[in-house]
Protein backbone atom coordinates (compact mmCIF):
# COMPACT_ATOMS: atom_id res chain seq x y z
CA UNK A 1 0.00 0.00 0.00
CA UNK A 2 1.68 3.25 -0.88
CA UNK A 3 2.38 5.75 1.60
CA UNK A 4 -0.25 8.77 2.44
CA UNK A 5 1.53 12.04 1.97
CA UNK A 6 0.33 15.83 2.04
CA UNK A 7 0.19 15.71 -1.73
CA UNK A 8 -2.42 12.56 -1.60
CA UNK A 9 -4.24 14.10 1.15
CA UNK A 10 -4.60 17.27 -0.63
CA UNK A 11 -5.43 15.36 -4.14
CA UNK A 12 -8.31 13.81 -1.19
CA UNK A 13 -9.42 16.91 -0.46
CA UNK A 14 -9.59 18.41 -3.78
CA UNK A 15 -11.63 16.18 -5.01
CA UNK A 16 -14.26 16.36 -1.74
CA UNK A 17 -14.34 20.01 -2.58
CA UNK A 18 -14.68 19.84 -6.50
CA UNK A 19 -17.47 17.00 -5.69
CA UNK A 20 -19.34 19.39 -3.10
CA UNK A 21 -18.90 22.15 -5.39
CA UNK A 22 -20.39 20.59 -8.69
CA UNK A 23 -23.46 19.63 -5.94
CA UNK A 24 -23.84 22.91 -4.95
CA UNK A 25 -24.38 24.44 -8.66
CA UNK A 26 -27.17 21.92 -8.79
CA UNK A 27 -29.06 22.96 -5.90
CA UNK A 28 -28.70 26.57 -6.06
CA UNK A 29 -31.57 26.84 -8.28
CA UNK A 30 -34.07 24.97 -6.64
CA UNK A 31 -32.80 27.20 -3.36
CA UNK A 32 -33.52 30.03 -5.71
CA UNK A 33 -36.89 29.23 -6.42
CA UNK A 34 -37.86 28.26 -3.03
CA UNK A 35 -36.86 31.98 -1.72
CA UNK A 36 -39.52 34.24 -0.88
CA UNK A 37 -37.35 37.44 -0.43
CA UNK A 38 -36.34 38.76 -3.74
CA UNK A 39 -32.93 39.91 -1.90
CA UNK A 40 -32.75 36.22 -1.05
CA UNK A 41 -33.11 34.79 -4.49
CA UNK A 42 -30.82 37.62 -6.22
CA UNK A 43 -28.36 36.03 -3.46
CA UNK A 44 -28.81 32.47 -4.87
CA UNK A 45 -28.57 33.77 -8.45
CA UNK A 46 -25.00 35.26 -7.49
CA UNK A 47 -23.85 32.57 -6.01
CA UNK A 48 -24.13 30.26 -8.68
CA UNK A 49 -22.66 32.28 -10.77
CA UNK A 50 -19.47 32.27 -8.37
CA UNK A 51 -19.69 28.43 -7.89
CA UNK A 52 -19.21 28.45 -11.90
CA UNK A 53 -16.34 29.97 -11.75
CA UNK A 54 -14.96 28.57 -8.93
CA UNK A 55 -15.33 25.22 -10.52
CA UNK A 56 -13.27 26.77 -13.37
CA UNK A 57 -10.49 27.29 -10.67
CA UNK A 58 -10.31 24.04 -9.05
CA UNK A 59 -9.74 22.37 -12.62
CA UNK A 60 -7.03 25.08 -12.58
CA UNK A 61 -5.84 23.53 -9.86
CA UNK A 62 -6.06 20.16 -10.64
CA UNK A 63 -4.21 21.11 -13.86
CA UNK A 64 -1.12 22.26 -11.78
CA UNK A 65 -0.85 19.30 -10.07
CA UNK A 66 -1.10 17.00 -12.59
CA UNK A 67 -4.63 15.11 -11.85
CA UNK A 68 -7.65 14.72 -14.00
CA UNK A 69 -10.45 17.43 -12.18
CA UNK A 70 -13.00 14.43 -10.70
CA UNK A 71 -14.90 14.58 -7.27
CA UNK A 72 -14.89 12.18 -4.94
CA UNK A 73 -18.18 11.65 -3.14
CA UNK A 74 -18.50 14.12 -0.54
CA UNK A 75 -20.45 13.37 2.40
CA UNK A 76 -20.58 16.44 4.58
CA UNK A 77 -22.02 18.28 1.82
CA UNK A 78 -24.49 15.65 0.94
CA UNK A 79 -25.69 16.01 4.71
CA UNK A 80 -25.89 19.67 5.05
CA UNK A 81 -27.82 20.06 1.35
CA UNK A 82 -30.45 17.12 2.63
CA UNK A 83 -30.58 19.50 5.60
CA UNK A 84 -31.45 22.18 3.18
CA UNK A 85 -33.93 20.02 1.20
CA UNK A 86 -35.58 19.26 4.60
CA UNK A 87 -36.29 22.90 5.56
CA UNK A 88 -37.75 23.82 2.50
CA UNK A 89 -40.19 21.06 2.36
CA UNK A 90 -41.05 21.60 6.32
CA UNK A 91 -41.28 25.41 6.23
CA UNK A 92 -42.83 26.08 2.61
CA UNK A 93 -44.81 28.85 2.37
CA UNK A 94 -43.55 29.45 6.47
CA UNK A 95 -42.56 33.08 7.33
CA UNK A 96 -39.75 31.30 8.74
CA UNK A 97 -38.48 29.91 4.95
CA UNK A 98 -36.30 32.12 4.09
CA UNK A 99 -34.08 32.01 7.42
CA UNK A 100 -33.91 28.61 7.33
CA UNK A 101 -32.78 28.67 3.49
CA UNK A 102 -30.18 31.48 4.23
CA UNK A 103 -29.13 29.17 7.47
CA UNK A 104 -28.69 26.21 5.01
CA UNK A 105 -26.70 28.30 2.67
CA UNK A 106 -24.40 30.17 5.38
CA UNK A 107 -23.83 26.08 6.63
CA UNK A 108 -22.60 25.50 3.10
CA UNK A 109 -20.53 28.50 3.19
CA UNK A 110 -18.81 27.46 6.45
CA UNK A 111 -17.79 24.65 4.85
CA UNK A 112 -16.56 25.54 2.04
CA UNK A 113 -14.21 28.16 3.85
CA UNK A 114 -12.82 25.43 5.98
CA UNK A 115 -12.23 23.30 2.75
CA UNK A 116 -10.90 26.22 1.10
CA UNK A 117 -8.70 27.67 3.78
CA UNK A 118 -6.70 23.90 4.63
CA UNK A 119 -6.24 23.54 0.45
CA UNK A 120 -4.89 26.92 1.10
CA UNK A 121 -2.42 26.26 3.71
CA UNK A 122 -1.70 22.86 2.31
CA UNK A 123 -0.77 24.31 -0.99
CA UNK A 124 1.31 26.74 0.47
CA UNK A 125 3.55 24.05 2.25
CA UNK A 126 3.66 21.97 -1.17
CA UNK A 127 5.12 25.14 -2.71
CA UNK A 128 2.25 24.88 -5.23
CA UNK A 129 1.93 28.93 -5.06
CA UNK A 130 -0.04 29.29 -8.23
CA UNK A 131 -2.82 26.62 -6.48
CA UNK A 132 -2.59 28.66 -3.14
CA UNK A 133 -3.18 31.74 -4.83
CA UNK A 134 -6.43 30.33 -6.67
CA UNK A 135 -7.60 28.67 -3.66
CA UNK A 136 -7.36 32.00 -1.46
CA UNK A 137 -9.59 33.60 -4.24
CA UNK A 138 -12.53 31.53 -3.82
CA UNK A 139 -11.53 31.34 -0.20
CA UNK A 140 -12.39 35.35 -0.17
CA UNK A 141 -15.33 35.34 -2.07
CA UNK A 142 -16.81 32.64 0.31
CA UNK A 143 -15.83 34.69 3.22
CA UNK A 144 -17.52 37.25 1.12
CA UNK A 145 -20.84 35.81 0.64
CA UNK A 146 -21.00 34.88 3.98
CA UNK A 147 -20.65 38.04 5.59
CA UNK A 148 -23.33 39.28 2.49
CA UNK A 149 -25.83 35.95 3.57
CA UNK A 150 -25.69 37.63 7.09
CA UNK A 151 -26.55 41.00 6.17
CA UNK A 152 -29.40 40.02 4.50
CA UNK A 153 -30.42 38.28 7.92
CA UNK A 154 -29.74 40.80 9.85
CA UNK A 155 -31.98 43.52 7.53
CA UNK A 156 -34.95 41.87 6.24
CA UNK A 157 -35.08 37.87 6.79
CA UNK A 158 -34.60 37.30 10.61
CA UNK A 159 -37.25 40.17 11.49
CA UNK A 160 -40.15 39.05 8.30
CA UNK A 161 -40.08 35.26 9.95
CA UNK A 162 -40.30 36.71 13.79
CA UNK A 163 -43.14 39.04 12.58
CA UNK A 164 -44.89 36.12 11.14
CA UNK A 165 -44.70 34.00 13.97
CA UNK A 166 -46.61 36.67 15.55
Amino acid sequence: MATKTLETLFHDTLRDIYYAERKILKSLPKMQRAAQSDELKAAFQKHKEQTEGQIERLQQVFEIIGKPARGKTCDAIEGILAEGEEIMDEYKDSPALDAGLLAAAQAVEHYEITRYGTLKRWATVLKLDDAAKLLDETLQEEARTDEDLTAIADATVNAEALEGAE
